[in-house]
């Protein structure tokens, strides 16, 4: 399964790392792809086997740092 989330704020790649660490961490997250536009908003995209819950995804990206861009 593939999810699609913005990510605000991330600047370098030890941005992208943190991110990455943090989703991975996530049960069933198989691999994590981010498209880093520095100081902007990122598209970062997850694999997993199952849908992962947006709130899960949120808590993972907030717990490195950062925000998830929601269509609020």
């Amino acid at each position: 399964m593939e999810q699609q989330v913005i990510v605000n704020g991330m600047t370098c790649e030890h941005c992208v790392r943190a991110v990455t660490e943090e989703l991975t961490a996530i049960d069933g997250v198989s691999d994590v792809h981010i498209e880093l536009v520095s100081g902007g908003n990122s598209p970062v995209t997850i694999l997993s086997e199952d849908l992962v819950d947006p709130e899960l995804i949120a808590a993972a990206v907030d717990e490195a740092g950062y925000q998830v861009v929601t269509g609020d």
